[in-house]
């Protein structure tokens, strides 16, 4: 969005514009969906990054693929990956840098599914209690809660 701001003027002024332009198309109005139209016709410099920020974004938010399917995506990736990294624009040659640091972990994450959610949940648990078991004179008595608790 900082690539907008910088493109067209009108953005810097109006926030609205720039709230269509962040929000997903299918949680647009139809009367939403019309202003953002008509400001990218005006502006087709945007209306280019626009439409590749929603490949971009629809590429990335895939999920859980067979083998032949990431196949199939990670060359669009990987150019994609290129092109922001020769892109003019400071903000998206720094997404583009960001994104190929982090290509393996976005690879995976199409492979496979599972997330650690239910561990981090467990992590927080035993924070809790240990913010509120500080008094306890052993280690063993904070040991005991968790498994009570956690287990």
């Amino acid at each position: 969005m900082m690539t907008c701001r910088e493109l067209s003027t009108e953005i810097k002024n109006n926030r609205g514009i720039l709230a269509l332009l962040r929000t997903r198309p299918d949680n647009l109005s139809n009367e939403k969906k019309v202003k953002r139209d008509a400001f990218l016709t005006e502006n087709p410099a945007i209306e280019a990054i626009y439409q590749f920020q929603q490949q971009l974004h629809s590429l990335l938010m895939k999920r859980a693929l067979t083998q032949h399917e990431c196949r199939k995506v990670i060359p669009t990736f990987l150019d994609m990956l290129a092109e922001l990294k020769q892109s003019g624009f400071k903000a998206l040659a720094s997404l583009g840098r960001t994104l190929c640091a982090w290509k393996d972990e976005v690879a995976r994450m199409w492979r496979f599914s599972k997330s650690n959610g239910i561990t981090e949940g467990f992590h927080r648990k035993m924070k809790l209690i240990q913010r509120r078991a500080y008094g306890f004179r052993n280690f063993e008595n904070y040991r005991v809660r968790v498994k009570v608790l956690c287990g």
